[in-house]
């Protein structure tokens, strides 16, 4: 070849040898970038080229957004998208946004299963501007007025919202709830039946949480279910970088609000 100055084709073929003996694969790229991306999607199945790369950012690796995702596909991590039942198309005003934190929460149930085929059930509040998860209770039962309990010490801690949202099951419209209500004077919104988009908020997270968290455990009692999503609602607020939220977590988020200059985010809708 050096020779001749003829290409490796075309000497293969004069001496009879077949290309792929002499050639060599190059070897892979950035190899440390690639295995901190296969050490964090090992982590965190769930998480997309996008996440992945805000991850790295925090590390102070920083790559064109093009590269990042040729590396992920390289890798195989692409995640396979779990596919839900069909639904009715049409156009969907997205929820407004509060204008600041403890302005709204959103409340709904969560189910799954521990080992035993026992169910338990997780009352799930969100910050709907933050998108913070206030509280994760996991109990076999939660009624009204247990529910009212746990606002009594969210509003302890993050004081109290102007507006609250949540459907119409059995616990929220309880004569508790309601009793609750009066002495505190919060307002209580509930969506229409049938129209849970009209708390898409706390669906989303609903969404997020099944995926990343009780899809990938096996509980094997209430306690164990317990501690993991004690573990997840920390992560979630702390370490989970949030799309709407610019990147940020919702713990970085409301940190920002008492910044100078204070951390304003797009409505984006429903994204995470």
């Amino acid at each position: 070849m050096a020779r001749h100055e003829i290409s490796q084709r075309r000497a293969c073929r004069l001496v009879g040898v077949d290309p792929k003996t002499v050639r060599r694969e190059r070897p892979p790229d950035h190899p440390e970038i690639r295995a901190r991306m296969r050490a964090i999607a090992a982590e965190r199945r769930r998480f997309g080229y996008r996440r992945i790369g805000l991850m790295l950012e925090r590390e102070g690796i920083v790559m064109n957004h093009k590269k990042l995702r040729r590396l992920y596909t390289e890798e195989r991590l692409a995640v396979k998208r779990r596919r839900g039942r069909k639904r009715a198309t049409g156009t969907r005003a997205p929820l407004a946004v509060p204008a600041g934190p403890s302005e709204r929460w959103s409340l709904d149930f969560v189910s799954d299963v521990c080992g035993s085929a026992r169910r338990f059930r997780m009352l799930a509040v969100i910050d709907d501007f933050t998108r913070e998860c206030l509280a994760l209770v996991v109990d076999t039962s939660l009624s009204g007025a247990r529910v009212a309990r746990e606002l009594d010490a969210l509003l302890r801690l993050y004081g109290r919202p102007a507006t609250i949202v949540s459907d119409n099951g059995t616990e929220f419209t309880s004569r508790a709830i309601l009793e609750w209500q009066n002495a505190t004077g919060v307002g209580w919104h509930y969506i229409a039946p049938g129209k849970p988009q009209q708390n898409g908020f706390v669906e989303s997270f609903n969404g997020r949480l099944r995926d990343e968290c009780l899809n990938e455990e096996v509980f094997e009692s209430v306690g164990h279910a317990r501690r993991v999503l004690a573990r997840w609602r920390r992560d979630y607020n702390h370490m989970r970088p949030h799309s709407a939220l610019k990147g940020l977590t919702p713990a970085e988020a409301r940190r920002a609000l008492a910044a100078p200059e204070p951390f304003v985010y797009e409505a984006t809708g429903l994204s995470s």
